[in-house]
């Protein structure tokens, strides 16, 4: 997924330098693509005239729309801004690079789908974890059998802070993790619960836990915390002939581990089989990187990002039921 060191890549106008957007301002310079930031805070300006002082900086989406010509947008902007600025930056001519959630709603999503069709845009979501090389391999382990059928999944995003005002916990912390699910499973889920509570701030759920029934009998659940004395971001998968799971806290060479255990049967049934677990080699790269080299492939190419709008649309209906369960 990695491109060679000399691809001249095609310029990105940036709209948000906070929390991830430098994480983004950083890639993108480093491929030699990042073209202007836009970005309302006065202080956030300032860093980015220091650190990128060859690039414009606007604190306004239509000035910034006007004198900066790059043909590709990234947004990492509020949550709630990802569907108008998006739509603006479609209607402008411009691909787009949207950071998770696509948008709010399902039918913001589907806008967002329709104005980048009507348009010949590309349109792409990001959704990190898609891009991780643990997923990719695990994905690999997936498709060609080594787990066997998939049976139940479940993953744990935890944390402690960093709290949020303009979206809960669901919103913020498991679109990640319904993105790879859906990828894993290769199916949308046919009944979604979701349980949580809000306890620092009124309507603003801070821990979730999300029950996904999907077809052929396979399960999920999905628990994410921002109230949690501790972080862990893990992922298991088992399969009626081995178990996967992939720890991102662990280092790189540990990241993903192949467990031979699983039930085997007797003449009274089931009984456990615990065999030894092996370490999935990876090739360390930063995903953020592999994620927008991708976006920029897709531009220079016109080719379908591996997380289109539709697949974010796809989460969209995942987190929308949810919503509506808690």
């Amino acid at each position: 997924m990695s491109a060679s060191p000399d691809v001249k890549y095609p310029g990105v106008l940036l709209f948000g330098h906070g929390y991830w957007g430098k994480n983004i301002a950083r890639n993108l310079d480093a491929l030699g693509a990042l073209a202007g930031v836009c970005e309302p805070d006065p202080v956030q300006r300032a860093v980015v005239a220091e650190r990128y002082p060859a690039v414009p900086c606007f604190d306004n989406p239509d000035e910034a729309l006007a004198r900066c010509d790059a043909p590709a947008v990234a947004i990492s902007t509020p949550a709630a801004t990802h569907a108008p600025l998006g739509l603006r930056c479609l209607d402008a001519g411009r691909d787009v690079f949207v950071e998770k959630p696509l948008a709010l709603t399902v039918a913001d999503g589907e806008r967002l789908v329709a104005a980048a069709e009507a348009r010949s845009r590309i349109l792409m979501v990001g959704h990190l974890l898609e891009y991780h090389p643990a997923v990719l391999a695990l994905e690999g382990l997936v498709r060609e059998g080594t787990l066997g059928a998939l049976q139940y999944l479940y993953s744990n995003r935890l944390n402690l802070g960093r709290f949020r005002r303009e979206e809960n916990i669901l919103w913020s912390f498991a679109p990640h993790d319904i993105a790879v699910l859906l990828r894993l499973v290769g199916a949308e889920p046919m009944d979604v619960t979701a349980h949580g509570g809000a306890y620092l701030r009124p309507g603003i759920v801070d821990t979730t836990v999300t029950h996904l029934a999907f077809p052929d009998g396979v399960q999920a659940h999905i628990f994410v915390s921002w109230l949690h004395p501790y972080k862990e971001q893990r992922l298991v998968v088992v399969g009626s002939k081995a178990m996967a799971v992939f720890d991102d806290r662990q280092p790189w060479a540990d990241k993903l581990v192949l467990h031979d255990k699983g039930a085997d049967w007797d003449a009274e049934g089931p009984v456990p089989r615990t065999g030894a677990g092996a370490s999935v080699p990876l090739t360390e790269s930063e995903p953020l990187r592999l994620e927008l080299e991708h976006f920029l492939t897709c531009v220079q190419t016109r080719t379908t990002p591996r997380t289109d709008g539709p697949s974010g649309v796809r989460v969209l209906r995942v987190l929308e039921a949810a919503q509506q369960t808690l």
